[in-house]
């Protein structure tokens, strides 16, 4: 069998020859530990200002961040090989072991912020909804909620699945400009019609041009729906073929077909939970916050289009960028130009009413805005004002929770942070859901009292 040579050219172990390579062995480990420890800088420290950079920073902060239990094994390992094959004898092997050393702390760092996840969301739960939120989730949903991330999610981010969810798809729910939306309903499997389970519809991203219900959203279905939940997600029209206010009408369209529909999927059409990330982040608060508003319901403009709760992440709340957040982001020609397809200053009360936060209202329903701190996309200062200017005005639960070192469309895989995030999210939705009900109840036994008043369950208190 052949051997391995240790000198500045690197052979390698083949069972019947040695095959010489042309770069030197340090040189090679020095390169590649150069581009490791790059890559996790850039997740720790993103590009956040609009230029030739913001994009593929934002792919490799987004790939490393998130997958960064993945980075540090598969870096570990090639360091090994490199050591193991004779490239720790000269001085750039050195600084390579060096650089890829920094790299692992740096990985070590992102996984660490990423578990106070867990913390945050339940700080921000208690301050929120109360020390005592969690005695308002119905029985039936208190199972699953201290359930992690199996082996298999973290071992396999991209094979996102539950074997308890049955997952019905293309389901169409209307027909507009030529095209037949679908919509996927995730359920628990076996469940029966007249079961009622609260309904969540989920609405994804992509900027209002790319995307579709088959790659986002699934961490979030397949965890509520295997828990007891009715999960429907929904495809839209997209620009630049389509023009906005046709997204939003698409959105309302498919709580439509839910307040019709869902029923025969066991879900609750009386009980919706809107969420998104986003474009998705930004029609959910929009739907949010313009109930039967008849503009955005053409032909359908009886239709009841409340929503319970409201969940957007990383949304943009201000077509109008009346805080000069989007400057150095590719928000503001991405809206004039493919969106909304005219000027702002050509048409700003188009833009204003497309802003959700110009149509913040005093019965908004509950809402819980999650965004990260680190987000290249979409600034997450427009955030924090969108919430002040909800905190004003509406007089349900408005809860925030800024992670740190987070990076947008976060929760596309099932990671460390992802599963604590949607935990916290699970438990609100489910507190919410609880209130409801109790409500309902309370409503129901005052009628039977003859219309006697009855106090009110105190989780907004």
């Amino acid at each position: 069998m052949a051997h391995l040579r240790r000198d500045n050219g690197l052979e390698l172990i083949h069972p019947c020859r040695v095959v010489p390579t042309l770069v030197p062995l340090p040189i090679l480990f020095l390169f590649v530990s150069a581009v490791c420890f790059m890559f996790t800088l850039n997740a720790l420290r993103p590009v956040l200002r609009l230029g030739p950079l913001l994009g593929p920073s934002f792919f490799a902060a987004w790939l490393t961040g998130e997958l960064a239990l993945h980075h540090l094994v598969w870096q570990i390992a090639l360091a090994g090989l490199f050591v193991w094959a004779g490239g720790l004898h000269d001085w750039p092997s050195i600084v390579a072991l060096v650089l890829v050393s920094l790299s692992w702390i740096g990985l070590l760092r992102i996984l660490i912020e990423s578990r106070r996840a867990d913390a945050i969301m339940e700080a921000t739960l208690r301050k929120g909804l109360g020390t005592e939120y969690a005695e308002h989730i119905p029985e039936f949903l208190r199972p699953g909620l201290a359930e992690r991330l199996s082996l298999r999610e973290r071992l396999l981010p991209l094979a996102i699945f539950d074997p308890r969810v049955e997952r019905i798809k293309n389901i169409v729910y209307s027909k507009a400009g030529g095209i037949h939306l679908r919509l996927d309903v995730y359920r628990p499997k076996g469940l029966p019609k007249d079961e009622a389970r609260p309904t969540v519809l989920f609405v994804h991203g992509g900027a209002w041009i790319i995307g579709n219900k088959d790659n986002q959203g699934k961490p979030l279905a397949n965890r509520l729906a295997a828990h007891g939940w009715v999960v429907v997600s929904m495809n839209y029209r997209l620009s630049p073929r389509f023009t906005f206010p046709d997204h939003l009408i698409d959105v309302k369209s498919a709580i439509r077909w839910i307040r019709e529909n869902i029923r025969e999927y066991g879900g609750n059409p009386d009980f919706l939970v809107i969420t998104g990330g986003s474009a998705g982040g930004h029609l959910a608060s929009l739907a949010a916050l313009t109930p039967n508003d008849p503009m955005y319901q053409p032909g359908f403009e009886d239709v009841d289009t409340h929503v319970q709760v409201c969940v957007p992440f990383y949304g943009a709340y201000d077509f109008t960028d009346r805080h000069g957040h989007w400057k150095h982001s590719l928000l503001v020609p991405i809206v004039e130009r493919l969106i909304m397809k005219k000027r702002l200053r050509d048409a700003r009360a188009d833009f204003d009413a497309a802003s959700p936060m110009s149509r913040v209202r005093p019965d908004a329903p509950p809402f819980f805005v999650i965004h990260g701190e680190m987000d290249s996309l979409a600034p997450v200062e427009g955030a924090r004002v969108f919430v002040e200017l909800l905190r004003a005005q509406s007089k349900a639960p408005v809860l925030y929770a800024e992670l740190p070192g987070t990076q947008h469309a976060f929760e596309v895989f099932p990671s460390e942070r992802t599963g604590h995030v949607l935990a916290g999210v699970e438990r609100f939705v489910g507190a919410i859901y609880g209130q409801w009900c109790a409500e309902k109840a309370l409503g129901a036994k005052g009628e039977l009292a003859g219309g006697k008043e009855h106090d009110k369950p105190a989780l907004y208190a």
